[in-house]
């Protein structure tokens, strides 16, 4: 797509943003009382539909749909550009379809339609074992992935096949891209994911042969010497950690996982916010998904938060930037 087909689609995105909740638009959403409150609270934010009594669930996964709904809209041609938010739909609907069919359970409600394959499609596949008919980055997976849980059913061992085959993919997408906020969105998916998965295979002593079959290479980490370090223990890990680019996130990732998590997030919408003035590239486009998909993020906490009667200061604590 030519540079200057951007500017349509960033106009519309530029009216978009102005609709996207604040940090003291959150600040009141936490203040209500209730669940109730709050879905009433975001109907008035223009979330949701009106016209009938939703569920949490079907309140987030609804304004997942408007997202994608509104970006096909304005992005008509080389859809295929934003790949790398929907392939991990795709990995999660994979697992999803194998576990069904092995334990022969319903998965119908686990399904996410944010994908770039019919969730029906994968599992209609896996079910027949027709995995040539799925797209490149999940016929061969699959493949494996269903023989892995008939062989040893070891659900877990099934994950971690499927996980690292989804962080190669993403690692791909980034090394081949030509948008630098590709890039750098790709790197820090798989680059988390490798710490996330190192200090907790540190705190369940998994051996190394686990730990190496569990992490994907990135650019900005040495996977062999991050595998060693977890093998020896979280400490280990940090010592490593603080010696590369990711050093100012090591006080969170002693806090927990969530506190890195939430600095991730951050990291990115600080990043994100030079995209408000690039009209004529892909970039805003970009942002703007990151940015809500932050929201959703936020407001998820904020409501699964208020049913398990979390305390106010603890769900605040967890909150990420907003980009508006």
């Amino acid at each position: 797509m030519p540079q200057n087909d951007y500017t349509y689609a960033v106009a519309r995105v530029r009216f978009k943003e102005t609709q996207l909740l604040s940090d003291s638009d959150l600040y009141q959403l936490l203040s209500q009382r209730d669940v109730d409150t709050c879905i009433r609270f975001l109907h008035d934010k223009g979330w949701g539909d009106n016209s009938k009594i939703e569920t949490v669930d079907e309140l987030l996964k609804g304004e997942d749909n408007k997202t994608w709904k509104f970006i096909d809209e304005i992005i008509q041609e080389d859809k295929e550009i934003l790949d790398f938010f929907k392939i991990p739909s795709d990995f999660h609907n994979l697992k999803v379809a194998i576990k069904s069919i092995t334990r022969d359970i319903d998965a119908e409600d686990m399904f996410l339609y944010s994908g770039t394959v019919d969730p029906k499609l994968i599992y209609d596949c896996v079910n027949k074992r027709e995995y040539e008919r799925l797209p490149e980055h999940l016929y061969s997976i699959a493949d494996e992935a269903m023989k892995t849980i008939l062989q040893t059913s070891d659900g877990q061992l099934c994950d971690i096949v499927i996980d690292k085959a989804c962080l190669n993919s993403i690692s791909e997408i980034g090394k081949n891209a030509d948008n630098e906020i590709i890039k750098l969105y790709c790197e820090l998916f798989v680059a988390s994911a490798d710490i996330k998965i190192a200090a907790r295979c540190a705190k369940t002593k998994k051996d190394i042969s686990f730990i190496n079959r569990s992490l994907a290479p990135c650019d900005t980490l040495n996977i062999d010497r991050l595998a060693s370090c977890a093998s020896f223990g979280f400490d280990s890990i940090i010592e490593y950690l603080s010696q590369t680019e990711y050093k100012s996130a090591v006080s969170a990732i002693e806090t927990s996982l969530s506190a890195f998590e939430k600095w991730c997030d951050d990291y990115l919408i600080d990043i994100l916010a030079s995209q408000k003035w690039e009209p004529f590239t892909i970039g805003p486009i970009i942002a703007y998904i990151i940015a809500r998909n932050n929201e959703i993020k936020a407001v998820r906490m904020i409501l699964f938060g208020k049913i398990n009667a979390l305390d106010d200061d603890i769900i605040k604590k967890r909150l990420r930037k907003m980009y508006v």
